[in-house]
């Protein structure tokens, strides 16, 4: 082994979005620091973050039904939407801020205007909607959202999904126009190379193996350079563990009692994808329906306009599959070596609980391509397996963990953020919302892992964020010039 050691403040693992974003508030609150990132892939965004391979492209709480919930008593939980929505605020500020500064050249190359739409089919379902738009059409965030069970206006909002459907269909739908579509793999790569100019040392084909910590409090990582096979070591202040599904792998490595019972259960996904452009020129929108009974949150079927490589396609799905990797690129053996003596009775339980979601799985992976026409044409009746082609989405591991609510082995289906208690290293585990959160997550790491610093960055913090530590909800005067100022910034007005 090639024993050259390097020093940094900040270590990076991984090139997606996460680790794009916490890079790029270092830069702005503390220039003089040293960071380094290493990324297995030949370039950044390449894995989850990859637009082919995400499917969170600006979950704001639009359009996400799985985001409300009806209690038992009768009402409508909308606390969940609200919180999604103020989150993905900070991060239309942030973005606003880079464009203001000139480290975005082109937002449009990744954030579009575009409306999203809740769909649904059946009275019940009706009822549901109508209850939710009555609920969150108060809220400011929300204000502006439009209910209809009009046929004729549903042709006139989704023209695609209403042709050649019955008149007799009960159908009803909500739609907002200040949605959008984000791509984020395009925002990554114009933020990894932002840091490259910036004096950021990125390492590209360098897997990251093994992470110890030292006497010190500092943080020995060992990185392996795929391109020639040498490895080296390198020694950081503090260390984000941002990559992907391994993330728990790496996690687990670093030995500390925050991540002990912790697993995680690997899912892949399919999408059905439309470039015919007389079929995509029929649909723009981000249109959600509701999953069927007993089907995860994740597989919440949706129709999205979404802007990849400079043009409109259209992606529908997402169909859900089974691989042991913990990423697109990642080892057969990836499940099987993150289950350890600390998680093992965690992941029994889980088991046991997950019978229907293991029995969906199966179910998925039997699907053929006509099976999957047949649920697509459930969204567009007129679609033919001739115009749409099936794409393989990247992996989410969605993390298991012992909770009060839940009990053992609870697999939960949201962000997760795991730190020290020295606040040294942090990891991110999950999947969605994910990537339209990343400015709230990483300013959950930096209060978590950097207490000390907080009363001098927050002059900074609030100069790049106007709403830090205000609740929009609370303040819709303040909402109103947010949304405003960032649609200017950001070109989603015309």
């Amino acid at each position: 082994m090639n024993n050259t050691q390097n020093t940094s403040d900040v270590i990076l693992i991984g090139a997606g979005i996460m680790s794009a974003t916490l890079g790029a508030f270092f830069k702005e609150l503390a220039p003089e620091w040293k960071i380094s990132v290493f990324e297995k892939l030949p370039s950044a965004g390449m894995e989850s973050t990859d637009e082919w391979n995400n499917a969170g492209t600006g979950h704001s709480a639009l359009c996400e039904l799985n985001y409300t919930v009806e209690k038992a008593d009768g009402t409508m939980d909308i606390s969940k939407a609200i919180r999604i929505n103020e989150q993905f605020q900070l991060s239309r500020q942030f973005w606003s801020y880079l464009v203001e500064q000139k480290l975005i050249d082109r937002p449009e190359d990744f954030i579009m205007p575009l409306p999203h739409i809740s769909m649904v089919q059946g009275e019940d379902n009706v009822r549901f909607l109508k209850k939710r738009y009555e609920a969150l059409s108060q809220i400011p965030q929300f204000q502006g959202m439009e209910y209809t069970e009009d046929k004729e206006i549903l042709r006139q909002w989704m023209p695609l999904i209403m042709e050649n459907r019955r008149e007799d269909e009960v159908m009803a739908a909500t739609k907002i126009d200040t949605g959008t579509d984000v791509n984020f793999g395009a925002l990554t790569r114009t933020l990894f190379k932002n840091m490259a100019e910036q004096g950021v040392n990125i390492h590209y084909q360098h897997l990251v193996q093994d992470l110890k910590q030292n006497a010190d409090k500092t943080w020995t990582v060992k990185v392996k350079n795929l391109a020639d096979g040498t490895t080296i070591e390198h020694t950081a202040k503090f260390v984000f563990i941002g990559g992907g599904g391994s993330s728990l792998l790496l996690l687990q490595k670093s030995g500390i009692v925050e991540g002990k019972g912790i697993g995680g259960f690997p899912i892949s996904g399919l999408f059905m994808v439309c470039e015919n452009e007389e079929v995509v020129e029929k649909h723009f929108a981000k249109v959600y329906g509701k999953a069927r009974v007993g089907a995860p949150p994740m597989s919440v079927p949706h129709l999205d306009t979404r802007y990849i490589d400079g043009k409109r396609t259209l992606l529908f799905g997402p169909f859900a599959g089974f691989s042991p990797r913990f990423l697109k690129t990642g080892s057969l053996f990836d499940l099987i070596k993150s289950v350890k003596p600390h998680n093992i009775l965690t992941l029994l339980a889980s088991a046991f609980k997950q019978v229907p979601l293991i029995k969906y799985l199966v179910q998925q992976l039997l699907l053929s391509d006509k099976d999957r026409l047949k649920e697509l044409q459930e969204f567009v009746p007129n679609a033919q397996l001739k115009d749409w082609r099936v794409v393989v989405s990247g992996q989410r591991v969605q993390v298991i963990k012992d909770t009060k609510e839940g009990g053992k082995g609870t697999l939960q289906f949201g962000t997760e953020v795991i730190c020290s208690a020295d606040g040294s290293i942090s990891a991110l585990l999950g999947a969605s919302p994910g990537a339209s959160t990343a400015v709230h997550v990483m300013l959950e790491i930096l209060g978590r892992c950097f207490p000390e610093k907080m009363e001098e960055w927050e002059p900074k913090i609030k100069e790049m964020i106007p709403s830090y530590g205000i609740n929009l909800t609370e303040n819709p005067d303040i909402f109103r010039q947010v949304q405003e100022d960032t649609a200017k910034t950001l070109g989603l007005v015309k």
